[in-house]
């Protein structure tokens, strides 16, 4: 009663209408407020912990919110610098990687156009590398560019146009729903089988333009997501461990990480919605 209406009486007022010891109602405010904080530091760690470490204070605060927790980020902040929570990205670093050059006269179709309202219509794919063992590998991925998620993804030992080829075969969906696939120049991207492929299923082609990965945006920052969460630091025993380990964040990175520029939505949750949205016009 008296926390509910100290911003209409004080509490010595109260405490003293009331017959309570201003001691006694402080002491147990204090009590309340430690199970408070102690509950609220488990939920942070928890958040934490179950998204591969890489949640910071603003997604951290949309995960509590979404569990009925009104917290500032200022104390998100206080309390992970307490126990010591440090998000990967704050530590990320990136490493270039040269690639030979796709030559081909096929221009940027897709014109820096990210933004599409359509499921599947518009497709870009990049690639990297991680180390198994002590040998360099290589991850392929296909981004919907509709709302960001991965809907293939491949992983081998060459950085070849096979790998693009696979990574198109885990695709859950009808290649025939695809419009238009858009790479960087790299030459793992031009290969007969591909070509073949894409003809087949009507897919056009998209390059960006010599030099210039900004055409390539939305790929160029899923694969430093990547880079960040899943491929740094990590060092893979074998080829088997790395496409269990890849399937399993494809999955957390489609169904479970939140994404900011989905409005903290994840891509799942991005498409049924705005599958919604549209039946109800």
């Amino acid at each position: 009663m008296i926390r509910n209406n100290r911003h209409k009486y004080s509490v010595s007022a109260m405490c003293e209408v009331l017959q309570i010891p201003r001691s006694t109602y402080y002491y147990e405010a204090k009590e309340r407020d430690s199970k408070e904080e102690d509950k609220l530091t488990e939920l942070i760690i928890q958040i934490f912990n179950e998204n591969r470490k890489v949640y910071g204070q603003r997604k951290i605060k949309r995960e509590l919110k979404k569990k009925g927790w009104q917290v500032s980020r200022r104390r998100i902040g206080r309390i992970m610098k307490a126990e010591g929570l440090v998000s990967k990205y704050t530590i990320a670093q990136y490493k270039p990687h040269n690639s030979t050059v796709n030559e081909s006269d096929v221009g940027n179709v897709l014109d820096r156009e990210f933004t599409q309202e359509q499921p599947l219509k518009v497709v870009v794919s990049d690639l990297t590398y991680v180390r198994v063992q002590q040998k360099w590998h290589y991850i392929c991925v296909l981004v919907d560019l509709h709302n960001r998620e991965i809907i293939g993804h491949s992983a081998g030992p060459k950085k070849d146009a096979k790998l693009v080829q696979r990574a198109f075969a885990t695709v859950p969906y009808s290649l025939n729903h695809l419009e238009l696939f858009h790479t960087d120049r790299g030459g793992e991207f031009k290969n007969q089988l591909i070509d073949e492929a894409l003809t087949t299923f009507g897919i056009d082609r998209s390059l960006s333009n010599k030099g210039t990965p900004y055409d390539n945006a939305v790929a160029e920052a899923t694969f430093k997501t990547i880079k960040t969460e899943f491929v740094k630091g990590a060092i893979f025993s074998s080829q088997k461990e790395l496409d269990l380990e890849l399937f399993d964040y494809v999955n957390w990175f489609n169904n479970i990480r939140i994404h900011q520029s989905l409005d903290y939505l994840t891509p799942r949750e991005y498409k049924l919605q705005h599958q919604l949205e549209k039946l109800a016009i």
